[in-house]
């Protein structure tokens, strides 16, 4: 079975980089699109990327388009999301997940932490 492992998280200041990975293992992420979240305390979760498994075409968020970027290493078994211009609103729990389209997810990583924070 599919599983999923979310890391890169931490703590960084306002205005900062992270890089978080999701790494897959007991499948290949060939097949999956892959979606990341996030869920800050007391709000919904929030979708805000996915790249399809075919054609690599991304879409984001509002909240973090032009800010974020999400790529795939299929060597790798690893997608990525790359945040810059971290904000202090951008803290929250950040989750990966793997479905065969955009939108719809079987499959969810354990989340990390991003702290945003001077």
């Amino acid at each position: 079975q599919l599983q999923l492992v979310e890391s890169g998280g931490g703590l960084v200041q306002p205005g900062g980089s992270l890089r978080l990975s999701c790494a897959a293992s007991g499948y290949t992420l060939d097949y999956y699109a892959i979606g990341w979240f996030r869920q800050a305390p007391g709000k919904e979760r929030e979708g805000i990327s996915c790249i399809r498994n075919t054609g690599g075409n991304t879409n984001y968020a509002d909240s973090v388009k032009g800010r974020f970027t999400i790529s795939r290493d299929n060597a790798k078994n690893t997608v990525y999301l790359q945040m810059n211009s971290l904000k202090p609103e951008d803290t929250a729990v950040y989750y990966c997940a793997a479905g065969f389209v955009c939108g719809s997810y079987y499959h969810w990583g354990q989340g990390t932490q991003v702290t945003v924070s001077s």
